[in-house]
């Protein structure tokens, strides 16, 4: 799978992480930044991770921040984008299963790495349910 991920300052290091997992798996992982623990202003990284999963060049992105909150606000601005921030294994998994979402928002000061690691497992290996999903996202995307 290609996929875009992008942080701010407070979600650099579960970012630099994800990509070590993300990689290992075998998926193509492009960083939009940031690039550092430095304090920055997340949409400058957010949205370019989502308007490239929007343009179609990514199957899937994944934004971090400190709550993941902004992130997910900023990339669901992009039509086309469903992002879903995720803080549990369920959440993850209804966000693929009824929502086709198609980025993910990961809040680093509100998980622990093992919660990271299962939630992005469940939301990358979960397929969409479609059926009755199907005209609730029409109507999302529309």
């Amino acid at each position: 799978m290609k996929i875009a991920i992008g942080s701010d300052h407070a979600g650099f290091r579960y970012k630099e992480r994800i990509k070590e997992v993300l990689t290992a798996q075998g998926h193509e992982v492009t960083d939009f930044g940031t690039d550092s623990p430095e304090s920055v202003d997340y949409p400058r990284f957010i949205r370019p991770v989502a308007e490239a999963v929007a343009h179609g060049d990514f199957d899937r992105g994944i934004v971090l921040g400190g709550s993941g909150n902004g992130e997910a606000m900023a990339a669901n601005r992009v039509r086309g984008v469903r992002c879903s921030l995720c803080w549990s294994v369920d959440s993850a998994r209804l966000a693929r299963e009824h929502n086709d979402a198609n980025v993910l928002s990961l809040g680093e000061r509100l998980l622990s790495w093992d919660e990271v690691v299962a939630i992005l497992d469940v939301w990358l290996t979960t397929p969409f349910e479609g059926g009755r999903h199907v005209r609730r996202i029409a109507q999302i995307d529309s």
